[in-house]
């Protein structure tokens, strides 16, 4: 099925407001109709896709994937980043980050790539921990 051109307002309008009989009355449809089209709308399997979609696209654009984080982290830990700094004697613009935070930037990054572990991870066979008599006893038999 294909969507008509109302009904893809109406799922433009439904994305942006989160409100179904709203979407439909600014889509076109009847003030009287709006809340039974509406709520109809959802339940259409193109349209329910065709919002899904949306959403989806809108949510990946606002939430960082890890290379944006760590090209970020990495800009910052290289002084390539600068930052607004608010003092008693004014606003300064475009100074360069800290050292406090280039470290912590660097200290985040070794924490992803595991440079720096307080772990040790044995991959070994099985181990054997005897803890009291009784192991002794089943040894015995």
């Amino acid at each position: 099925m294909i969507m008509t051109e109302k009904q893809k307002r109406f799922c433009d309008f439904f994305v942006e407001l989160g409100n179904a009989k709203e979407a439909a009355i600014k889509a076109g449809y009847s003030k009287k109709t709006a809340k039974q089209i509406g709520q109809e709308n959802l339940t259409k399997p193109d349209l329910k896709d065709y919002i899904n979609s949306r959403l989806s696209e809108m949510e990946s654009k606002r939430i960082a994937d890890a290379q944006e984080v760590l090209e970020y982290l990495t800009s910052v830990m290289r002084g390539e980043e600068t930052e607004t700094v608010a003092t008693s004697k004014g606003l300064y613009e475009d100074v360069d980050v800290g050292a406090k935070d280039r470290l912590k930037a660097a200290e985040l990054l070794g924490k992803r790539h595991a440079l720096f572990t307080d772990k040790v991870d044995l991959q070994t066979g099985d181990i054997v921990i005897k803890v009291g008599e009784w192991d002794e006893d089943e040894t015995e038999d």
